[in-house]
């Protein structure tokens, strides 16, 4: 049970949360300066609104004077306002003064407690200073200097293209959303480096057939995730499988500079406790692995399994090379791995005309045009934003000879769009609002109008290819036949990718000019085009 004290001490912090940098440093600093011992003492919630408050809304051009206070904090008699002062100082960019204070405070103090909360401070502000005291003496607070110092002098970057030449019966995890394995499965087999193993909810298990480097692997584009097996064991056998031979041979051959990783102990929170306790273990048997959480090139993943844990080393690069084209993002935009497998489905093209309804950052027009065989990319939206950002997006992208167009306009008046008529297109692929994100009057209206439109666009064999989130048992549209549907996790709520085909000639879709003019205005599910021009276009 908490004290009086502890209870008027948090509720003294509460209130002081809820007050404005200008407050906390022109009133309550000022008032804690001019207190007694005793009111200070009492007071001390103070030192750490001000840390808080500071790294959220403080003007930086207050941080020397503030770095200043604490640090003179630093030498208070009473031992909880040190305490006090040093968790604050590494939020407001302690440096090398504070740094070298709480090295001379730990060198001199005698209260156990004390030493303790300097370590903590100096895990996150110390550098060479701290190493030169701490080495061999303080294990983690060594190792965290070691990462700064890296991080400062020699960040280090992933090797894209040196091959791993200790591979054989290495596994890889590909882990994507539920619904997609098949996608990966079909482009892992496409190619000659790795073979599939298994192929369970989310997961793809490969193994390479020969030597292989992380472009290999990256040249893939259907999953979201990778994770390089290191092995499996009980709790206390974590440490030699991450300090394994192996661990350090993938780590080694695939990274310039030193390794820093951080621990994620998948599902379980933050697991700071146990992060520690691991993290000191696997440095006192490899000193060149240092665990640091701040930009790590990679992540070691634990995953509870039946029996004991799985180790996975999963490389963290910010952005993923592979969609490095993505200078633009909006709202409930696609996700790139979902619209590279929407672009698998819809199968090869030649020459071929692709239009995307609902464009939005023209992702799935992006990864249409990569996989080549495309003339023309045509995309529509409502919002004039999300187009210049698929513009911006589309001239970052590597697709080559593709003639690019995004307009603004309702998908249901393509025909006032150069290059689309009935009969014109060879793929509709698109990713449109599905109503969980992107609020959507009359959703199953606008799913209607969409497989109308389609119908009337497609030449006989082209294709639509998009994520349904309704339930459909059969195309209501003469000359569409669904080929197939599955169910994709789109975080957080399922919908159906699928696949329709135009069946039949042309006359099944043309009313309007046979010479493919401006149509006349037609009814989609028994409402005109003005319908739902209130709803979002962009893809969700």
């Amino acid at each position: 049970m908490k004290s009086a004290e502890q209870m008027a001490a948090k509720a003294l912090y509460k209130s002081l949360r809820g007050l404005s940098w200008s407050e906390i440093w022109n009133v309550e600093v000022p008032r804690f300066n001019r207190s007694n011992p005793e009111e200070r003492f009492a007071r001390v919630a103070v030192i750490r609104a001000v840390g808080v408050v500071f790294s959220e809304s403080a003007p930086p051009s207050d941080s020397d004077v503030v770095r200043a206070w604490l640090r003179a904090l630093l030498k208070d008699p009473n031992e909880k306002i040190r305490r006090y002062a040093m968790a604050a100082l590494p939020k407001v960019g302690a440096g090398f003064e504070e740094e070298a204070e709480m090295l001379g405070l730990l060198q001199s103090t005698q209260i156990e407690r004390e030493k303790k909360f300097l370590a903590d401070s100096l895990d996150k502000i110390g550098a060479d200073q701290t190493l030169a005291v701490v080495q061999g003496r303080l294990p983690q607070t060594e190792q965290k200097a070691r990462a700064a110092v890296a991080r400062r002098d020699n960040p280090g970057q992933p090797i894209w293209d040196e091959a791993l030449e200790k591979w054989e019966g290495l596994r890889i995890h590909l882990r994507g959303r539920r619904g997609l394995e098949q996608f990966v499965r079909e482009e892992v087999e496409a190619g000659d480096v790795f073979r599939v193993l298994t192929v369970s909810d989310g997961v793809v298990e490969i193994t390479p057939r020969r030597a292989f480097s992380l472009r290999d692997i990256f040249s893939l584009r259907c999953f979201g995730t990778l994770g390089i097996v290191l092995g499996d064991g009980a709790e206390d056998e974590l440490p030699a499988i991450i300090t394994s031979d192996l661990s350090r041979e993938i780590l080694r051959t695939f990274t310039a500079g030193p390794v820093r990783y951080r621990l994620d102990f998948v599902g379980k929170g933050h697991q700071r406790g146990a992060v520690r306790t691991l993290a000191n273990r696997i440095f006192s048997e490899c000193p060149s692995l240092l665990n640091d959480p701040r930009a790590a090139l990679w992540s070691v993943d634990i995953r509870a399994i039946p029996g004991g844990r799985l180790v996975e080393v999963r490389p963290r690069v910010t952005p993923d090379p592979r969609f490095a084209y993505r200078r633009q993002f909006l709202p409930a935009a696609s996700h790139p791995p979902l619209a590279a497998s929407m672009g698998r489905l819809a199968g090869s093209l030649t020459n071929a005309v692709v239009w995307d309804p609902f464009c939005g950052s023209g992702v799935e027009l992006i990864e249409c045009s990569l996989r080549g065989g495309v003339r023309t990319i045509v995309g529509t939206d409502l919002s004039a934003d999300a187009l210049v950002g698929a513009q911006e997006n589309f001239s970052a992208s590597d697709a080559r000879d593709v003639d690019a167009r995004f307009l603004c306009c309702d998908f249901r008046d393509f025909g006032k769009v150069a290059g689309l008529a009935p009969a014109s297109v060879d793929l509709v692929i698109t990713n449109p609002p599905l109503g969980m994100r992107v609020p959507v009057p009359n959703l199953r209206g606008l799913i209607a109008d969409l497989l109308a439109v389609a119908a009337e666009v497609l030449r006989p064999g082209g294709r639509l290819v998009f994520t349904n989130p309704l339930r459909v048992d059969e195309s209501p549209q003469p000359g569409l036949v669904r080929e197939s549907s599955r169910l994709v996790d789109m975080s957080g709520f399922s919908c159906r990718l699928e696949r329709y085909v135009k069946v039949g000639g042309g006359d099944l879709s043309r009313r309007g000019d046979p010479n493919g003019s401006q149509p006349k205005r037609i009814r989609y599910n028994g409402n005109t085009a003005q319908r739902h021009r209130g709803a979002r276009n962009d893809g969700a």
